[in-house]
């Protein structure tokens, strides 16, 4: 890869990193109203447009959606669909500072993963700081601590998921345009969005009282104008952060962008502390402060190494 290619993947990246932390904004804002299917479906509905015109911008036609590749483009949607579910559960019971500095898990095994899947070559500094990485995830989940919530371990899943799905558009790229992996992940949104639906839509299932659970659970609620609206935008939002993450990997070298992924610390701590006034503890403090010097550690390393 060469460096402007590496370089348009990190402004993609950062920028799609920007969008999706206001999209995790209002799904937290609606996880004690509203079920997380119903905000899916919404979403990806109204994201079809969007797609559709992303799709036409960037690749010149729609033809590119019906690539022979499409029933993995689709699977691929799947698997980030997995991630993100995970995720956005973790939103309703923690906040959002710890969600976003555990779902860090992230960019550290997306550089695992680009060693085993795609041979990229990654030096000793960069393991010191993906296993420095690892201690500040369980400084922040703190297992068997009292102030351990079993939702904690869900943005790790997502973090598990989420690189994996990176590494296949990283190994699709070649093939697949970014619009429109995109387009069949939005798809992928949808169909399982209206499969949570069929089973929880009725509320049958609801009554747990773990947020995350209830978030799950709930049956579908008529939305105020105004929260329609908010799960509507969450359909353009989606639409442009996808692409923008999807053509940062498919463009780039996953280990020099992943280490950009660490951005998203700072919209999560600003959120938090503008609308709920969470700031994490002083173990929180910490995990998250040794999560980004790995993550910053991780870059270093490969500037030094591509020099």
């Amino acid at each position: 890869m060469s460096r402007s290619s590496n370089t348009t993947g990190i402004l993609c990246l950062t920028a799609g990193i920007a969008v999706f932390s206001v999209q995790d904004l209002i799904l937290k804002l609606l996880s004690g109203d509203y079920p997380l299917h119903q905000a899916m479906v919404l979403r990806s509905l109204t994201a079809i447009p969007f797609m559709l015109a992303i799709v036409r911008l960037f690749d010149g036609s729609l033809r590119t959606l019906l690539s022979r590749g499409w029933p993995a483009m689709l699977g691929r949607g799947l698997l980030n669909f997995t991630a993100y579910t995970a995720y956005y559960l973790a939103l309703a019971a923690l906040p959002m500072a710890t969600t976003v500095a555990l779902y860090f898990t992230a960019p550290l095994i997306i550089t695992v993963l680009s060693v085993i899947v795609l041979h990229e070559r990654v030096s000793a500094k960069r393991w010191l700081a993906v296993i420095a990485g690892f201690a500040g995830v369980l400084i922040m989940v703190r297992p068997g601590g009292d102030l351990f919530d079993w939702a904690a371990l869900l943005p790790v899943f997502c973090g598990f998921a989420y690189a994996a799905s990176m590494i296949l558009a990283r190994t699709m790229g070649s093939r697949d345009t970014a619009a429109a992996m995109a387009f069949w992940g939005n798809i992928a949104f949808l169909l399982c969005g209206l499969a949570l639906s069929a089973w929880y839509g009725t509320g049958q299932h609801a009554g747990d009282a773990h947020p995350s659970l209830a978030f799950l659970t709930r049956g579908w609620a008529t939305p105020t104008g105004f929260d329609l609206f908010l799960m509507c935008a969450c359909g353009a939002i989606a639409a442009i952060g996808l692409t923008l993450l999807t053509h940062a990997y498919a463009i780039s070298q996953s280990s020099v962008v992943a280490p950009f992924e660490f951005t998203f610390a700072f919209w999560g701590i600003l959120w938090g502390w503008l609308f709920w006034s969470d700031l994490p503890d002083a173990l929180g403090w910490l995990g998250i402060a040794i999560i980004i010097a790995a993550g910053v550690s991780v870059l270093r390393a490969e500037g030094t190494e591509s020099a």
